[in-house]
């Protein structure tokens, strides 16, 4: 693909990022993305033979943004006498990371077209949150080798975690439709989700 056509590729990408997330899979149309991209609706189909590929790329593409806030849940020094403020550190990234606008949008629309197709969401949630879960449950397993922490089942902690973070924000925001917490409450999230989950694995 040479430069011009794989900025008219990047163009339709975002185009059709900001039109499925503001009309849905179904209200969008390739005439909506071809539009907003400024390019014929012939350039969009020699770049994606049909709608539901080029939703398929979007989603998709999303899931290796997410490799470097996945990277961070291994970080997490076997520091005994700062274990507290290193997974408070921990948990704000990611609730920055999952609860930023565009996640929660991307969530949403996943969510609402589960069932026509449901491949798709499955693949979003493998490659996505549950290879998160699966990083962080490392981090809690060696950790837990370190004598830092107790556990028995590291992904079934790793997901007692998660759940304690974003609960509150992500519930609020997929009900309704925007996010509504502060940058105060994410830190709040953060120190009390992490004290709850010492209190039961310290």
């Amino acid at each position: 693909m040479d430069s011009r056509s794989a900025r008219k590729h990047q163009a339709i990408l975002d185009a059709a990022t900001a039109v499925f997330l503001d009309k849905g899979y179904a209200g969008t149309s390739m005439d909506d993305i071809a539009k907003l991209a400024a390019v014929s609706k012939q350039t969009v189909y020699k770049h994606f033979s049909d709608k539901e590929k080029l939703f398929a790329e979007i989603v998709l593409a999303t899931t290796d943004r997410l490799d470097t806030a996945i990277d961070l849940l291994a970080d997490v020094p076997a520091d005994a006498a700062a274990l507290e403020e290193n997974l408070t550190r921990l948990a704000r990234q990611f609730l920055d990371t999952l609860t930023h606008p565009r996640v929660i949008q991307l969530r949403r629309l996943i969510i609402a077209n589960a069932d026509v197709f449901p491949d798709l969401g499955t693949e979003w949630y493998e490659k996505g949150f549950e290879r998160g879960l699966a990083r962080l449950a490392s981090t809690f397993r060696r950790l837990a080798d370190e004598g830092l922490l107790r556990i028995d089942d590291a992904l079934l902690a790793a997901n007692h975690f998660s759940g304690l973070l974003l609960w509150i924000p992500v519930n609020r925001a997929m009900f309704t439709g925007r996010s509504q917490h502060t940058e105060a409450d994410l830190d709040r999230y953060a120190a009390a989700g992490t004290r709850v989950f010492l209190a039961a694995h310290r």
